[in-house]
């Protein structure tokens, strides 16, 4: 009884998720990517990156998947190399594949405030299911 009690406190559901699961990742530090001045107006950048790896922090395992970004520009845009910097700290992060996404959206936002951006992640299959996630951003 003791037992079902904690558990029912913690939150943890059947199959062992908890909010410790949950929350994973999401406020963990990483490299700031560094923007340059742009100097068009009116066009779109698509960021593919097709090797982006981080660990399922309930089962210790690595997600694999594709990682794009793409958004208007407004006064800056991402510098690549630190952008890849960026995406490889998530290599020893545990994080879902939905944290991670509207964790990338938020930094590039932080980073070169663009007029709009979309960042999706195509994550392969675990256990027959893959996932897509998509996360958006619109200047206000």
């Amino acid at each position: 009884m003791k037992r079902d009690a904690a558990r029912r406190t913690s939150k943890t559901t059947k199959l062992g998720y908890n909010e410790r699961h949950a929350k994973s990742g999401i406020a963990a530090p990483l490299p700031d990517i560094e923007t340059f001045p742009n100097q068009y107006k009116g066009y779109e950048i698509t960021i593919e990156i097709p090797e982006y790896t981080a660990i399922c922090p309930k089962t210790n395992l690595p997600d694999f998947g594709t990682v794009t970004i793409h958004y208007m520009p407004d006064k800056a845009c991402l510098e690549l190399k630190s952008l890849k910097m960026y995406i490889h700290a998530y290599r020893d992060l545990g994080i879902f594949y939905e944290n991670a996404v509207n964790r990338i959206l938020r930094d590039v936002v932080k980073s070169c405030r663009p007029v709009w951006a979309t960042v999706t992640g195509g994550f392969t299959a675990r256990g027959g299911l893959s996932s897509k996630i998509e996360a958006r951003y619109r200047c206000q």
